[in-house]
């Protein structure tokens, strides 16, 4: 019997009303049978990182929460923010954080990182930002999706609306689904 796989998704901002939050959400909800953690950066903001502050402190507890939520995970939902181009400041300071804590900084995970945006690139930018370092950071599968014009393109109810879009993600998501499905039972 396979366990229940277990889900990680969170939208790297701390926007109240982000639209990459809702896009980890919709992402994460449209796997069945997966017991789903849905993180909002807020509850992890701490101190922004220094080595000296490191050496003074430790690690603040946020940090070790948050990379306790990777660990016990079977994958890892991410949709980034894109801010000047790159991840937005509470998203790199949890990430300078977690990364010192151990070098296998997502624990190991497979991995859908997603962005999205009003704008036509649909935060391209900072997925291939990311998309780039991550594979530094984790040897398991790096999927990635980018959604164009959030607001033409995605509903609550409905999800991805333009049809081309919503079978590439489907596509993906569904790599992303047997990924963490062997995941979860290799763990048993």
């Amino acid at each position: 019997m396979k366990n229940t796989p277990k889900i990680v998704a969170f939208g790297a901002s701390n926007s109240k009303h982000s639209i990459n939050q809702q896009l980890a959400i919709f992402a994460a909800q449209q796997i069945a049978n997966a017991e789903v953690n849905i993180l909002d950066l807020n509850d992890f903001e701490m101190p922004i990182y220094s080595i000296d502050r490191e050496k003074e402190t430790g690690f603040p507890t946020e940090a070790l929460q948050f990379k306790a939520h990777l660990r016990e995970s079977d994958g890892i939902i991410i949709s980034f923010a894109e801010h000047n181009g790159a991840y937005t400041a509470a998203f790199k300071n949890i990430l300078d954080w977690i990364s010192r804590i151990e070098k296998d900084v997502w624990a190991s995970k497979p991995m859908l990182l997603m962005a999205t945006s009003p704008g036509a690139r649909g935060g391209r930018t900072v997925l291939d930002i990311a998309i780039n370092k991550f594979k530094f950071m984790n040897s398991n599968i790096l999927l990635d999706f980018s959604l164009p014009f959030f607001g033409n393109n995605f509903n609550k109810e409905e999800g991805i609306l333009d049809a081309d879009l919503d079978r590439e993600f489907r596509q993906q998501l569904s790599r992303f689904q047997a990924a963490i499905f062997q995941t979860s039972s290799v763990e048993q």
